[in-house]
């Protein structure tokens, strides 16, 4: 019997022993820190015996194999003494993988892979299909597999699950673009990062589908060194592409994966509003005619989507003050596409915890859109720095109901207040869903 030791005691890692206890595994799930209880109650039920608030190395490094959580780098001291035995180290998807024939569409890149997961997950159930959510969002994927018997997955990958997923292979794989983000868990080097990204792509065959964005620097100067197997789908906003999506000189979104029956479908249209999120549906739309989807499904689900919360999120009206919770924009880039599509004048809330943030990529936008600049943050001198001479007013606030009542107080009507903190959350907030809930419970209490 081969012994799989999971580290990390979360959704995922829970939903692989299960899974793995079903396939006939000797499980051990082990977690450094402390298991919710939730997640400990479906331990018990099947019987998986585990540990919590501690590693025991003598019962992980016997194991035959170990399924480790995302979050864990592989820097860490055990990781490292797992690698050294030659006991393979592997993530989630790549083992939940394994265990189902049914079609995968894995959706990755620095920005919008959320928003266009759902999207097309939105799109694959108003078809009528029998599908599953899966990776950084949903259910975890191994649960889905272990419980339920999907046709499709639409599973959104980290390129921390990417480098751990080896065998595994996606029918049809999404990259929507590449940017600098946690490149301190890629030795500070962009390429590292988006080697990572193209991971997606490993083991497709001419069967498979690969669509990606044509206007993206880092991934065409990628791709040009790169053996691609799979059809591939380009997609753009600049210019015309055979196969795939683009904007055509009406402005419409032309939508085609054979040489007839285009799908055309304008801007206004769009649920979704901004450039960044035409790409999104743009890879959405290409999907659905992929897998055969009905046009007027397709044109429906890209019109009628509701985005997930904390993504660009309207809450309120104030007296003419619009308020936007966009506590999910944990990186410059997510903030760059927040104020790219914003049209009023903006009072932006930034700062939280800096991993390695380069702020001059915004300056452009702040310049002609920002009227003021309030930090939420621990530490904000990175940022008053950053902005000082571009930006008439500069506030610090300790709490979402500070930084609520100092925005209320500056904003005019026709004014936005954007969340958009291009920083993690864990200074003053739990993560990016506390801080946006407290945000907007602020809002609601003005």
């Amino acid at each position: 019997m081969k012994r799989l030791v999971i580290l990390g005691g979360g959704e995922s890692g829970v939903g692989t022993a299960v899974l793995a206890q079903k396939k006939g595994f000797d499980v051990f799930l082990s977690d450094k820190g402390k298991i919710k209880d939730k997640y400990k109650d479906v331990l018990s039920k099947y019987g998986i015996k585990y540990e919590d608030e501690k590693h025991s190395e003598e019962l992980i490094l016997n194991a035959d194999e170990v399924v480790k959580s995302p979050g864990i780098p592989d820097k860490a001291d055990l990781i490292k003494a797992l690698v050294k035995k030659g006991i393979p180290v592997i993530s989630e998807i790549e083992f939940a993988g394994r265990h189902t024939n049914a079609k995968k569409i894995c959706i990755t890149g620095s920005n919008g892979k959320t928003t266009t997961t759902l999207l097309i997950y939105h799109m694959l159930k108003k078809a009528g299909l029998n599908v599953g959510l899966a990776g950084n969002v949903g259910q975890s994927f191994a649960m889905q597999v272990a419980e339920n018997d999907f046709d499709y997955y639409v599973i959104e990958l980290s390129s921390f699950q990417l480098d751990g997923m080896f065998d595994f292979k996606a029918d049809i794989a999404i990259l929507l673009n590449i940017t600098p983000d946690h490149l301190d868990r890629y030795n500070y080097k962009l390429e590292n990062y988006a080697e990572s990204k193209f991971r997606v792509i490993q083991n497709q065959t001419s069967e498979d589908a690969f669509i990606y964005c044509i206007d993206d620097e880092v991934t065409m100067s990628i791709i040009k060194n790169k053996k691609i197997k799979a059809k591939q789908y380009p997609f753009s906003i600049k210019q015309k592409v055979e196969q795939g999506a683009f904007l055509n000189e009406n402005n419409q979104l032309e939508i085609k994966t054979t040489n007839t029956n285009p799908l055309f479908m304008t801007i206004q249209e769009l649920a979704l509003q901004g450039k960044h999120n035409i790409y999104n549906s743009m890879a959405a739309g290409v999907t659905g005619k992929l897998i055969d989807i009905r046009k007027e499904t397709i044109r429906e689900s890209l019109s009628d989507f509701h985005n997930i919360d904390h993504r660009l999120e309207l809450v309120g009206n104030v007296h003419g003050i619009e308020f936007i919770n966009d506590s999910k924009a944990t990186n410059v880039n997510s903030t760059w596409y927040a104020l790219e599509s914003m049209n009023n004048p903006v009072i932006l809330i930034l700062g939280g915890v800096d991993k390695g943030n380069d702020y001059s990529m915004l300056n452009d936008l702040v310049k002609e859109k920002v009227k003021a600049i309030i930090c939420l943050g621990a530490d904000n001198k990175k940022i008053i720095k950053a902005f000082g001479g571009m930006v008439e007013t500069i506030l610090e606030a300790k709490s979402a109901k500070e930084v609520v009542a100092q925005a209320y107080k500056l904003g005019k009507k026709g004014d936005t207040v954007l969340l958009s903190p291009a920083c993690a959350s864990f200074d003053l907030f739990e993560n990016y869903e506390d801080r946006g809930t407290q945000f907007k419970q602020a809002v609601r209490a003005l």
